[in-house]
């Protein structure tokens, strides 16, 4: 799934991201560990894995689309 960050928090390194069908889920830390991202910018386009559907969809991993 392919989404774009719509919000990062450079300090605690959680953000959000607008899926292409116009849903925004929240991301935490954790979604960023192994992939070597530090920091994320707004307008960036992103890999996702998620779990869960609906309401409790979550984001589990998060990439740039670039990287692999």
């Amino acid at each position: 799934m392919q989404a774009t960050v719509s919000a990062f928090d450079d300090e605690t390194h959680d953000g959000r991201v607008l899926l292409d069908d116009g849903v925004e889920l929240p991301f935490e830390a954790s979604a960023l560990h192994g992939s070597r991202l530090r920091f994320l910018r707004p307008g960036q386009r992103v890999r996702l894995e998620t779990v869960g559907e609906g309401a409790e969809l979550s984001v589990v991993r998060l990439q740039i689309l670039t990287l692999h």
